[in-house]
């Protein structure tokens, strides 16, 4: 499989030490109401990507959602699926998901065995992602759909091994994720852990709803903070996100 635009651009941020924010959209929580706030704030304020899904998908909105999305705004949208059922080729890629944290086969490779011919026939841009859940203060629809046990939050080393074997095995980003509705976000000393044990860029989410939180992450060695919850219930929250994700580039932009 070879790589792709969006692999090459994000590869390249990483590079030269730019941080990217992306927004999670689900299709549950959003109206085209909300949907249309969001992406005038994205006009205003920048966001890199648009991560569209969730644990559950309760209803048939993910179609209208992101064609609502392609509409009106270019910035790239990736799937961030739980299940097969959530394809859709209207996106511009997707972060194809294996649960390395977990022992559920279904989640490390048997979704994928299902999907792997509508990728194959899709335009959808394939990122294999390693996903690694994070115990962060109670159980999220994510572990608890998923059947599986979060990574210990003050472990480390487990995290960082964790991410060691998906690079391995040839999977080109790591997502750490607290999960949905989590209490605290990833520990700063587990990010820097897996950015130092491996060389792919690094997605980080959960629990992200504040700037001193957002800079943390990004201090620790993230690539990309992912922000949804928070955004869902103050929009203006997308604002400070921007400017934290902004203000760090400039400084790496000054030192390079």
């Amino acid at each position: 499989m070879r790589l792709t635009s969006l692999y090459d651009a994000l590869s390249k941020r990483r590079t030269h030490g730019q941080k990217s924010l992306a927004v999670l959209l689900d299709p549950d929580n959003l109206d085209e109401a909300s949907c249309r706030q969001l992406l005038e704030l994205s006009e205003q304020h920048t966001v890199e990507y648009f991560f569209v899904g969730g644990s559950l998908v309760m209803n048939t909105r993910q179609a209208a959602l992101i064609r609502f999305i392609k509409s009106r705004s270019s910035i790239p949208v990736l799937l961030f699926p739980s299940h097969s059922l959530h394809l859709d080729d209207q996106a511009d890629g997707i972060l194809l998901l294996s649960l390395i944290s977990g022992r559920n086969p279904d989640f490390l490779i048997g979704q994928h065995v299902i999907a792997a011919p509508l990728l194959r026939q899709s335009n959808l841009q394939i990122l294999p992602t390693g996903y690694m859940l994070v115990d962060t203060g109670r159980q999220t629809t994510a572990s608890y759909i998923s059947g599986t046990t979060p990574l210990p939050h003050d472990k480390p080393s487990i995290a960082a091994c964790t991410a060691m074997a998906g690079e391995q095995l040839g999977l080109r980003l790591m997502y750490l994720d607290g999960g949905s509705g989590a209490l605290y976000p990833v520990a700063p000393a587990m990010i820097r852990a897996v950015r130092q044990a491996v060389d792919v860029p690094l997605i980080v989410g959960g629990g992200i709803n504040t700037t001193e939180k957002a800079q943390a992450a990004l201090a620790a060695g993230a690539d990309i903070i992912v922000v949804g919850n928070q955004i869902e219930k103050a929009p203006e929250f997308l604002a400070e996100m921007s400017k934290v994700v902004h203000s760090f580039n400039s400084v790496a932009t000054k030192t390079a």
